[in-house]
């Protein structure tokens, strides 16, 4: 059995952090799902602006859009929407063999709305409505103005996954507000269970501390990150208020382990995915991650409920000046702007295609 069965076995979810359209035309993604256990997928305006800048794979598609009208984020949409239909329709026997647990795609809405709590409900009900899959997600990012957001987005029956959380303090924010939405919809009479999942970041810890700390505590802040928040989830899930909306037919909202590509050249390329294998969570690699694993990743221990020493290596920290409450604050904002920059950049690639299909006529 090789590493990505085996941590599939374990009960966590191998999810893919990238979609291109060659993925889906080529049937790597599907040999993905056949011979590497992978049982979903994840993107961002990062993977997106790669994939259609960096490829003429869209070329035919972006002149179709501009010759019926479409232009800006109208027309990535179309873009974005046609790959993960093709996705969500590959991960759907696994959507319907685990009865609606495992088999998502996720679609992030725009960036510009991550402090736009009522434009980020209507984008999210209209992509979800436009891509018609019921096993595509919604990213809704977890900043304090994206709470409610979520909170209505569920309520509304939108599954969300909750994007760009650094903290526990932060994870259990975004999980409460998902259980608000859940309580609502019990109290309504309508059906609890809304999927969703919530994805902590955890390679950029490291990254943001490594020229800060001393040998011996470089590349293990974001695994400490993961430990205390898989506490917070096993804890946050045994809760009185959880079961009871459990017994109403809720479900729970996965943690998901996500940027678990390795930055530091010096570490293992599969370092984060040996150390936060956990089950009913979810854990979203990069494509050169994945390939790492089926070949040399080698899975262990799994996470301990109660944070085993995630608390003690965290004050090692603390005690070499980092400010972990400030530093996941600006992770957060940091890792918004930086999805602006890649959507802006994604808006601009697109108007230079689109200006060069009307300019050929």
């Amino acid at each position: 059995m090789n590493a990505t069965a085996k941590l599939h076995a374990l009960g966590q979810s191998l999810w893919l952090d990238n979609i291109t359209r060659a993925l889906l035309t080529s049937g790597t993604l599907a040999r993905y799902i056949q011979e590497w256990s992978v049982t979903g997928l994840t993107s961002n305006p990062t993977i997106f602006h790669k994939a259609i800048g960096g490829s003429a794979d869209y070329d035919t598609a972006v002149s179709e859009l501009v010759k019926a009208g479409k232009s800006g984020e109208e027309l990535f949409f179309n873009l974005a929407i046609e790959d993960l239909r093709g996705a969500a329709d590959l991960f759907q026997p696994i959507y319907e063999r685990t009865c609606g647990v495992d088999g998502f795609v996720s679609l992030e809405v725009s960036p510009l709305l991550a402090r736009d709590a009522e434009g980020t409900i209507a984008m999210a009900k209209q992509l979800h409505a436009q891509a018609a899959r019921p096993n595509l997600f919604i990213k809704i990012p977890g900043t304090p103005e994206g709470l409610p957001a979520i909170e209505e987005a569920i309520f509304s029956g939108v599954p969300v996954n909750v994007t760009l959380l650094f903290s526990s303090a932060q994870y259990v924010a975004a999980a409460e507000a998902y259980l608000r939405g859940i309580e609502r919809r019990i109290e309504a009479g309508l059906p609890a269970d809304v999927a969703s999942v919530a994805s902590l970041f955890i390679s950029r810890w490291d990254g943001a501390v490594h020229d800060q700390v001393p040998d011996d505590l470089k590349n293990k802040l974001g695994i400490a990150v993961g430990t205390q928040a898989y506490k917070a989830y096993s804890d946050l899930l045994a809760e009185d208020r959880w079961q009871r909306a459990f017994n109403a037919g809720a479900r729970p909202q996965r943690l998901l382990m996500a940027s678990t590509g390795t930055k530091d050249p010096n570490a293992s390329d599969v370092l984060y995915i040996e150390h936060l294998a956990a089950p009913l969570t979810v854990n979203t690699m990069p494509e050169g991650t994945l390939k790492a694993l089926a070949d040399h990743g080698n899975i262990g221990a799994t996470l301990p409920r109660d944070g085993g020493d995630s608390e003690a290596t965290l004050q090692k920290f603390t005690q070499a000046g980092i400010d972990l409450d400030a530093l996941a604050e600006k992770l957060q904002i940091d890792g918004a702007d930086s999805f602006v920059k890649s959507w802006n950049e994604l808006l601009e690639v697109i108007e230079e295609k689109s200006g060069a299909i009307k300019a050929a006529g």
